[in-house]
């Protein structure tokens, strides 16, 4: 561990929160010259004090610990990278972007996997006003459903979430490609790929 790559970015973190050192002591209930060795490069936190000052700087332990805020690559804010979960306990259903852990009702959650849409999954698009109306012929009882529809492009993901007995029809802006991911209660995640 290099104690001055650590104390440098205690000290910048503590800086860009806009922190004295006797102010992060307080949130710590500790002096303030203990602060002032560990930015100096003369001691570190223990292991108990890492989590509190991974949260009075809003980073993780693991960058504490490293000295280094680890930068995203450009991918990473992709949107085409977006993951979606689904809870099988609760129902309810998270999306992120890049690698995530994603936890629901105690249990650790993979992301979906999306099919081709098939017949029983067709989608149905017809635009209007600028805007691509999308009409699904599913039923929508409350043990078989489509549960959420999302359109995906690199640059943004609109989703809308839907419930048992509506009707399953959505309404997106029209844009220049991208793709529309649907999960169905029963048959899992499909995707259909818009003609660019």
């Amino acid at each position: 561990m290099d104690l001055i790559k650590n104390g440098k970015l205690l000290c910048d973190l503590r800086k860009a929160e806009g922190l004295t050192q006797k102010q992060v002591a307080d949130k710590l209930g500790i002096l303030p010259k203990t602060v002032s060795k560990w930015e100096t490069g003369h001691g570190f936190p223990d292991i108990s004090a890492i989590s509190a000052l991974a949260d009075i700087f809003g980073v993780s332990e693991r960058a504490l610990l490293s000295g280094s805020l680890e930068s995203n690559s450009e991918n990473t804010g992709n949107m085409k990278r977006t993951k979606f979960y689904v809870c099988p306990s609760c129902g309810g259903f998270i999306e992120t972007v890049g690698n995530s852990q994603v936890i629901c009702c105690g249990k650790l959650l993979e992301p979906l996997k999306a099919k081709k849409s098939d017949a029983e999954h067709a989608l149905n698009i017809s635009e209007t006003e600028g805007d691509y109306y999308i009409e699904i012929a599913h039923e929508m009882t409350k043990e078989h459903y489509i549960s959420f529809l999302a359109y995906v492009r690199y640059d943004r993901v609109l989703t809308v979430k839907l419930y048992p007995e509506q009707d399953c029809c959505v309404r997106f802006p029209k844009m220049y490609g991208g793709k529309f991911y649907y999960y169905c209660s029963r048959d899992g995640m499909f995707e259909y790929q818009l003609n660019k």
